[in-house]
């Protein structure tokens, strides 16, 4: 697997990515539990976002400076966009599964801060082997890359299927496996994900949570994943647009938890776009569509799905339900 990224840069992406999780983890753990605002989520959306487009440009120059050439250093940096938009999108769809598993466990909002930040942890975990993996087998077996398309295109027609209907977690085989293997306590213990009961040490609902939370990853890991492989094949990009994208979600639950009956109509756009990227990753032998154009074609089935949800909002999805 080849990258264009010199040494340097790898090593500065993985410091942010060390850094960003020590301001999580140590620095804001000191707030202890306590509910994320719609202030406080939008300015940690802010700063997620701005840190990505300050990486891109980091990511330009040194592209610049190691060929020489300002128009590949626009094309990677293009590439890094229309990822990072891709992966980003997507990732709302995670969000509202993520607010229907704390809605149907009734988990505190106090609470859900925990569970998010290692559900990012496990996140990048997750999606660096399962890119690294997906990078080896399209650097050793082209056809897979076909493979990969005809899977968007199928999810993105399952997506548009779906949209709009009810989720019964009820009736999610995970969730049922899990209550068959381990005893659940009738509570919460704070944060703990184990407590005693009647000298027993048994599981909590919040580790029920994280259990479904890292299962919701896998899940649209397995989606996501091809759809950026369908615009660059450097698994630097590939890794970098990923885990920028996964950085900033927790904020973005916080924000868009407040707002989701609005974008009620997204599943829909959301569904196109893992069309159009399964399109051209089909073609990509027969006709290879540029990626200024891949991102012109994103942001606009966002903008017009988002615009058309808040027109027609109203009748949307529920907290309670998802795709």
């Amino acid at each position: 697997m080849e990258t264009i990224a010199p040494l340097w840069l790898w090593v500065t992406f993985v410091a942010i990515v060390l850094a960003s999780l020590f301001v999580d983890f140590v620095v804001l753990k000191k707030q202890g539990a306590h509910e994320i605002g719609a202030r406080e989520a939008l300015n940690w959306s802010v700063v997620w976002i701005v840190l990505s487009f300050v990486f891109n440009a980091l990511f330009w120059w040194a592209v610049r400076d190691t060929t020489g050439s300002t128009q590949v250093a626009n094309e990677k940096s293009l590439e890094f966009l229309t990822g990072y938009l891709i992966e980003k999108s997507l990732a709302v769809d995670n969000i509202f599964v993520f607010l229907m598993i704390f809605t149907y466990f009734a988990v505190p909002p106090a609470f859900q801060k925990r569970v998010l930040m290692i559900g990012i942890v496990g996140a990048i975990v997750l999606r660096t082997v399962m890119i690294l993996v997906g990078g080896w087998l399209l650097a050793n077996f082209h056809w897979v890359l076909y493979v990969f398309g005809a899977f968007l295109i199928l999810t993105g027609l399952k997506m548009w299927w779906a949209a709009g209907k009810e989720s019964d977690l009820e009736g999610n085989p995970a969730l049922r496996l899990l209550r068959k293997v381990m005893p659940v306590s009738s509570g919460f213990d704070g944060e703990k994900f184990f407590t005693l009961e009647n000298g027993r040490r048994i599981a909590t609902p919040l580790f029920m949570v994280i259990c479904l939370v890292a299962l919701t990853d896998v899940i649209f890991a397995v989606d996501s994943i091809p759809a950026i492989f369908a615009i660059t094949s450097d698994p630097f990009i590939v890794l970098t647009s990923n885990v920028f994208a996964i950085l900033g979600l927790r904020a973005m639950y916080f924000l868009l938890a407040a707002v989701a009956n609005k974008f009620h109509l997204l599943n829909y756009g959301l569904a196109v776009i893992l069309v159009f990227i399964g399109t051209k990753m089909c073609l990509v032998d027969v006709f290879k569509i540029p990626a200024v154009v891949s991102l012109g074609a994103v942001v606009a089935i966002l903008a017009v799905t988002m615009v058309w949800s808040v027109r027609t909002a109203g009748g949307g999805r529920s907290a309670s339900s998802s795709s």
